[in-house]
């Protein structure tokens, strides 16, 4: 007796496992279960693909299985390789988006942390001026290029301290009498 069962199930060539049960019906007929699964497969959708369920009798089972079952079964192969491929890009979308939540988190500490120099800055500016210290007030008002988002304020705080710099008698403009 010479069968060509296995041949014929390496020729479907999917990737997978098989789980085949024949049960009598009657005396000359059987019902066949088969069941395709892929347990490399993370998704659990996996677990709700039914099996396959042939009625017949042995020589139509003979003559018709493997027609009956390709098509199912390479449909099911290419569902587990799309669920596989689902869960990877799945997966790297997820890294993708923490790596990118850490970014934009990172960004947002820096700024902050830029944002409170700047600050510490301007409160040390604020109690120099309350001291009448103009001009060391004056020096330590930060860097416009250093904080371009606060360019205007700098400028003015830098113009209000210089007006309040006393009159330096050796530096102001001589006066030129007429000859």
């Amino acid at each position: 007796m010479e069968t060509n069962f296995f041949k014929s199930i390496i020729a479907l060539e999917v990737a997978g496992d098989w789980t085949i049960n024949i049960a009598k019906e009657t005396a000359d007929r059987l019902i066949v279960s088969v069941l395709f699964y892929n347990n490399c497969v993370g998704d659990d959708a996996r677990k709700k693909v039914p099996p396959i369920l042939l009625k017949g009798t042995p020589q139509e089972l003979d003559d018709e299985f493997f027609q009956a079952i390709e098509l199912p079964i390479k449909e099911t192969a290419q569902l587990f390789a799309n669920m596989e491929q689902f869960l990877k890009q799945k997966e790297q979308a997820k890294i993708t988006s923490q790596m990118e939540k850490d970014n934009t988190s990172k960004a947002d500490r820096d700024k902050s942390d830029k944002q409170k120099q700047y600050e510490q800055a301007m409160k040390k500016v604020d109690e120099l001026e309350a001291d009448g210290k103009y001009r060391e007030a004056w020096i330590k008002v930060p860097q416009t290029e250093i904080y371009p988002e606060h360019t205007e304020t700098i400028r003015n705080r830098r113009m209000g301290l210089s007006k309040q710099f006393a009159p330096d008698l050796f530096n102001e403009p001589k006066i030129q009498e007429p000859c």
